[in-house]
């Protein structure tokens, strides 16, 4: 049932305690002193949203070593009716986990999440050459499948914190293979209002190709590219109903607000046969991508002005 107007409001994150997304979510100012709800992954997240049992998702959209999350770019495309409104960068390092007394010399399996698994393999190649990788729901859960036996394996990628809620033995710290890695994570919400323009903005869409013929996906890409718009984020997905057929993950630097963005925004919906926008929002980062001052919102009003005085007889010269 949707959440009364007096509650609390509930936000759904990939739990349980401990993990990166909490992390995110304690960034959210908003939701300080609220009902936060840990779920088992990103769709029971997002499913949350869509229902009405929550007010927001916290979900990992995107992190420094695999690129996009497949997981949580499929579940938004799948799920209608949500915008974000927000992201949050967490910066991400693993440690090697065990019930008490484990050896590392012990260890023939390891359970991870696998985005954990993905980022650590170079480090497990050198120190633990022949494990079996078990597949956990995150990076706590694959701690407690260890310690409860749920999972068939003698240690755990998990993240620091877990020493703060469990009783383990850390077998290493520091085993990603980036130092400096980050997770992007993005707060979702039920459709709303985007947020204000800042100036440092993103937006965020999903789109597919009207037929798989040559050139099509440059003709989407010029879409973007003819306005000065620069694309951070570019992925494909299949569709999913036949072979061959792909949506793309799109994050474009700008703002709906932005005359340029909007313009492209018009040309994409006449050009694809579905797009998703899925929100416009201020960066993590906060900074600012310059673009052209011919792609300014003055130029857009400034042409949209000599149209108009040229259909109203004004003389162009």
């Amino acid at each position: 049932m949707p959440m009364e107007a007096d509650e609390p409001r509930t936000y759904s994150y990939l739990g349980p305690a401990g993990t990166f997304t909490e992390a995110a979510l304690a960034q959210v100012q908003e939701a300080q002193g609220q009902r936060w709800n840990p779920v088992a992954n990103v769709g029971a997240a997002l499913a949350d949203v869509a229902s009405g049992r929550a007010h927001g998702a916290m979900i990992a959209i995107e992190n420094t070593v695999e690129g996009g999350v497949s997981s949580a770019q499929d579940a938004l495309a799948n799920t209608p009716g949500l915008r974000i409104i927000g992201e949050y960068l967490v910066p991400v390092s693993f440690v090697l986990v065990a019930p008490r007394g484990t050896r590392i010399e012990d260890v023939s399996q390891i359970a991870a999440h696998p985005v954990a698994y993905a980022q650590c393999l170079e480090w497990l190649g050198r120190h633990v050459p022949q494990h079996e990788p078990v597949v956990a729901a995150s990076n706590v859960a694959s701690a407690i499948g260890v310690l409860d036996g749920s999972l068939p394996a003698q240690a755990a990628i998990a993240a620091p914190g877990v020493v703060d809620h469990y009783d383990v033995d850390v077998l290493a710290e520091g085993i990603g293979d980036n130092p400096d890695a980050v997770t992007r994570f993005v707060l979702v919400t039920r459709t709303v209002v985007p947020p204000a323009r800042t100036g440092a903005d993103k937006t965020s869409l999903i789109a597919e190709l009207p037929k798989e013929v040559p050139g099509a996906l440059l003709e989407m890409l010029e879409q973007f590219a003819t306005r000065g718009i620069n694309l951070s984020l570019i992925q494909s997905r299949p569709v999913g109903d036949r072979l061959g057929r792909y949506r793309f993950v799109i994050d474009a630097d700008g703002h709906i607000e932005d005359e340029r963005v909007a313009d492209a925004l018009m040309g994409l919906k006449r050009f694809s046969p579905n797009v998703i926008f899925l929100g416009s929002y201020p960066r993590a980062d906060r900074v600012t991508v310059p673009c052209s001052p011919r792609y300014s919102d003055e130029s857009f009003a400034d042409a949209r002005d000599w149209v108009r005085g040229l259909l109203t007889g004004v003389d162009d010269g």
